[in-house]
């Protein structure tokens, strides 16, 4: 048998993008081999952590309550099978084990599972795979080789997998502290239209007028000023990609900047190519929601919240009190209330202590 008939190899390694996973892939071999059950099993180094996969004719309910019940998993010793050997049922049926003789009367034989090849490929990080394929008199010498030309293939299917997931796992994690930091980044191509972003960047559009998803998925500042300085510096990005990063504030209240960046490494994901990086930060709050939270924070008055926040965004006293309608002389009264109620013994301090407990709130 050739190892690529029927598109086997192909569908092994598309295997990892299915739902259910290598479905294609099992059945193919399935009906390859004759073989009335194929599985592939992954068990990481945790015994108790297994992906179970197979292909075949679900079995008689009355057989799978038994092995539920009695068994829960096969007993055979698949941990102690040498890596790239394939080994036969008898290999791995102990006679002389009543769980082992039981679990054959009971459960393969009334499947018409007299024979099985097995093969084991572990990966560099310690994940091991077994694939087997379950039957009658079909399962022979044939279906050994046949797996034996597989398991090199398998292994880089498993390592890919693994490769897969481990950086599904970081990208969450990594979203998820974004989205705590109220940070996010999109890419975005010579058009100024988004190619990938975090998750983050699509709930502030859902929560903010000032940035939205335009037509043809185009990255459309509230602001045509802002929209016609973005658009620019991109297109300038894209036709020279050493240009330096650029800082627009989008909003300040709530307060929203954005860092644009050019991308010096291309991609080679299919689509437009990206040219721009913009790093979005922004507060969740406006300036109201703050200052009733520096309210309940501290006990302070909501004129005093006012000030304080005012002095927190570095704003001198004397432009906070102008900015507020009060005087220089009310505003320098109101900042000793400040101080005394939170604890502060300087502007420096008042800053750290507000801007640290607003966004432990927040």
């Amino acid at each position: 048998m050739r190892l690529d008939d029927g598109g086997l190899l192909a569908a092994l390694h598309e295997g990892m993008f299915q739902q259910p996973l290598w479905q294609d892939f099992l059945e193919k071999l399935r009906l390859r081999t004759g073989a009335v059950y194929t599985t592939l099993v992954f068990r990481p180094v945790d015994e108790d952590a297994i992906v179970e996969l197979h292909a075949g004719p679900p079995p008689p309910t009355h057989l799978h309550s038994l092995f539920v019940e009695k068994y829960g998993r096969d007993p055979f010793p698949y941990r102690h099978m040498r890596d790239g050997r394939v080994y036969a049922l008898a290999e791995l049926l102990e006679e002389s084990n009543p769980v082992h003789r039981a679990f054959n009367s009971e459960l393969l034989v009334p499947q018409g599972i007299t024979d099985m090849r097995s093969i084991r490929v572990t990966e560099p990080s310690g994940v091991d795979g077994w694939l087997a394929c379950a039957g009658g008199r079909s399962i022979g010498p044939a279906v050994s080789a046949l797996l034996t030309a597989l398991a090199p293939h398998l292994r880089i299917a498993l390592r890919a997998f693994v490769a897969l997931e481990r950086e599904k796992l970081r990208s969450t994690l990594t979203s998820e502290a974004f989205g705590r930091l109220n940070f996010g980044w999109l890419t975005l191509d010579a058009r100024c239209r988004i190619i990938d972003m975090t998750a983050h960047v699509e709930q502030l559009f859902q929560r903010t007028s000032v940035l939205r998803r335009g037509r043809y998925d185009r990255l459309t500042p509230a602001s045509p000023l802002i929209d016609r300085e973005l658009t620019a510096l991109v297109r300038h990005m894209a036709d020279d990609p050493d240009s330096r990063p650029r800082a627009i504030n989008l909003s300040r209240d709530p307060w929203m900047d954005i860092l644009v960046a050019p991308i010096r490494g291309r991609s080679v994901s299919a689509g437009s190519t990206p040219v721009a990086i913009a790093y979005l930060s922004g507060d969740r709050w406006s300036q109201a929601d703050r200052c009733e939270q520096l309210v309940e924070l501290f006990g302070l008055l909501p004129s005093e919240a006012r000030l304080a926040w005012a002095i927190a965004q570095g704003i001198p006293i004397s432009e906070a009190a102008a900015n507020l309608g009060i005087t220089v002389e009310t505003a320098r009264n109101y900042s000793k209330k400040i101080y005394a109620k939170t604890g502060a013994r300087g502007q420096a301090e008042l800053v750290r202590i507000v801007l640290t407990s607003v966004l432990a709130i927040a």
